[in-house]
């Protein structure tokens, strides 16, 4: 039988990745503008996202537009989006199988190694959601760092990470530690063997024992 602690914890670590994956996906700060080098500071910091683009100014004034067409987007954006999206998707369909499989509910009550097997189930999908969750958000940082790094990039326009590059690093590292929880904590596989007892006496044995 599946620890029933085990499981909560695990749940909650993948709950808790699975709102920081949205939260990230939402954010606009993807990458913001860099003032490193001989770059000059300016009133003004440029954000991008996977959605729109924003200009704070110093006065503190957030000017943001969104994305005017989805086939002039680059494909960094484009395959950024399918990745978390997809995490998202699998996250909530891993949240809707854990709470029928977890020990703290009444589903399938009567079945407990069917409910221990649904769980299991519940943290794959949990870890292949982190999984694309990181590899999205490492793919947009990775992206960052080589432009940043390639001297043929003007230095006005470098940008570095933003922080919706943190929380999504964050949120995945969270959601496949909490479907690992769900998946080391395996049900318990019976031997399936009856019982060996020791053999019985023949009824000839036993008569000759009181000659």
């Amino acid at each position: 039988m599946a620890n029933a602690g085990i499981q909560l914890l695990g749940f909650s670590l993948a709950f808790l990745g699975f709102v920081g994956s949205i939260a990230s996906t939402v954010m606009v700060e993807w990458k913001a503008s860099s003032y490193a080098g001989d770059n000059i500071i300016t009133a003004q910091a440029l954000y991008e996202g996977l959605w729109k683009t924003c200009a704070s100014q110093s006065t503190g004034q957030v000017q943001c537009k969104v994305y005017d067409s989805l086939l002039h987007l680059p494909a960094i954006v484009q395959g950024t989006r399918g990745l978390m999206l997809s995490s998202i998707l699998l996250g909530f369909i891993a949240i809707l199988v854990e709470v029928v499989g977890m020990r703290c509910t009444t589903c399938l009550a009567e079945q407990p190694e069917q409910k221990d097997k649904v769980s299991l189930a519940g943290g794959i999908v949990f870890v292949i959601a982190g999984l694309l969750a990181l590899v999205g958000t490492s793919w947009y940082g990775h992206r960052i760092a080589q432009e940043f790094y390639n001297p043929f990039t003007p230095t006005n326009s470098k940008y570095e990470f933003g922080s919706a590059l943190y929380v999504g690093w964050g949120a995945a590292c969270l959601i496949i530690l909490g479907g690992g929880f769900l998946c080391c904590n395996c049900p318990g596989k019976s031997s399936g063997k009856s019982p060996r007892y020791p053999p019985s006496r023949s009824a000839g044995q036993t008569g000759r024992d009181y000659v």
